[in-house]
């Protein structure tokens, strides 16, 4: 049976030795043994749970949804249904996000296009009001078509 210390492990999974002791600490993997100087021992199931939880968070679930599906591996029925609520629910987390990001990305698009023209209030004119309120100097405000600094 192959063996591996924390070091070699971490390597090989593509993570910090920091990253295998936290999922130690939240139980998600665990040393499989202790050697003679007490340090912490890992097989290849080990490796293997490890490259998955690393491959489960690229697919976007969390350390919570893993866990979640670590607990239904013991089931003596495939638990598919439980895996696939799962997934439909990070799915839509993460196009809600999507949304969120555009619609993030549709005003700081307006706001760029809009700063410093002269034709309405934009940002940098609020960062000169917020400065004298506070007594800090702003240059006065640009004309039209001159562009920012």
């Amino acid at each position: 049976m192959k063996s591996y210390g924390i070091g070699e492990l971490a390597r090989l999974a593509g993570v910090p030795t920091s990253t295998v002791r936290f999922y130690e600490r939240i139980g998600l993997v665990k040393p499989d043994f202790r050697t003679g100087g007490n340090y912490r021992g890992y097989t290849q199931a080990t490796l293997k749970r490890l490259q998955f939880v690393r491959s489960a968070q690229a697919s976007g679930l969390c350390l919570d949804d893993i866990e979640a599906i670590f607990n239904l591996a013991g089931a003596e029925e495939p638990p598919c249904a439980e895996v696939l609520s799962l997934m439909r629910r990070r799915l839509e987390e993460i196009r809600e996000r999507i949304r969120e990001q555009r619609q993030i990305e549709k005003v700081l698009a307006e706001s760029l296009e809009r700063c410093c023209k002269g034709n309405e209030r934009d940002l940098c004119a609020e960062v000169c009001n917020l400065s004298r309120t506070h007594s800090i100097g702003c240059k006065p405000p640009r004309k039209k078509d001159q562009k920012c600094a």
